[in-house]
């Protein structure tokens, strides 16, 4: 692992870059579990008992 007191700006630029890329696939796995979720409950959630 790289020591962030001794990278350089295009070092932390790169890694900074990562970072996004991993925080916005993250975000899309739980955009797409929920959607599944949602389909698969489908008409189901709402025929519940009282």
């Amino acid at each position: 692992m790289s020591d962030p007191t001794r990278e350089n700006e295009t070092e932390a630029k790169a890694r900074r870059g990562r970072n996004i890329a991993l925080a916005v696939g993250l975000v899309l796995f739980v955009i797409l579990v929920f959607v599944v979720t949602l389909v698969r409950l489908g008409g189901n959630v709402l025929e519940r008992p009282l």
